[in-house]
């Protein structure tokens, strides 16, 4: 999962990367509404964390202008305001959920991964697809049961095929999601460590489809 901070505060920034990092996100930063605006409309992301006090400008006219212009990716919002009057503002600007500071970095994280999931369509804090099962907090894999250990790669992008089940994702869009924008892989690359992930869950539940990209399938006969 790929996620937008924009937060202008140093001290802040570091800290909340850092869980993110330790959590297996991506995470990219800025400080100001002006370059998230560009990268919102330039790049792929899962989320966007938006703090509302910003130099350029308070971030809920930012996000006002992508609702208009038909962004929807999950917006989280960051605020030390605690006003009903500021928050109701922040959700009628098109927030998905609001966290006042301080906050624990912990909660950052629940609502964020529930954000995401529930773009997806999944209700459930565990994505299952047959016997195998992704645990949306935790990032745990099990199989039938048995837990499955994975590279922090490999969780992310069984993660990425996990929310989008059943759905084929190409790999440019596994590029774009999965991986930093600054180290982005060719398809070969892409191609091993699917391969690395079949051997671990077995070759017939990632299934390839030829010139679309990849799906997550149930190979156990649940309905």
């Amino acid at each position: 999962m790929k996620v937008l901070l924009v937060e202008d505060d140093p001290a802040l920034a570091e800290a909340l990367g850092e869980a993110l990092g330790d959590a297996g996100l991506l995470l990219e930063h800025t400080a100001s509404g002006g370059e998230a605006d560009f990268l919102v409309r330039t790049e792929a992301y899962d989320a966007v964390i938006l703090d509302l006090g910003l130099p350029d400008g308070d971030g809920s006219r930012w996000l006002a202008q992508w609702r208009e212009d038909g962004l929807e990716l999950p917006v989280l919002v960051l605020t030390a305001r605690t006003r009903w009057a500021d928050k109701a503002a922040g959700f009628s600007a098109g927030a998905d959920d609001y966290v006042t500071k301080p906050f624990e970095t912990a909660e950052v994280l629940f609502r964020l991964h529930a954000l995401v999931r529930r773009s997806h369509g999944h209700a459930h804090p565990v994505i299952r697809v047959g016997e195998l099962a992704f645990d949306t907090h935790s990032g745990s894999v099990t199989l039938a049961g048995r837990p499955i250990s994975l590279t922090a790669q490999e969780s992310r992008l069984l993660a990425y095929l996990a929310h989008a089940a059943p759905r084929v994702v190409s790999r440019s869009e596994l590029a774009e999601h999965v991986y930093d924008r600054d180290h982005e892989p060719d398809s070969n690359v892409i191609d091993v460590q699917v391969s690395r992930l079949r051997r671990k869950l077995g070759a017939a539940r990632i299934e390839t489809l030829r010139g679309q990209g990849y799906r997550l399938v149930d190979t156990d006969g649940a309905p």
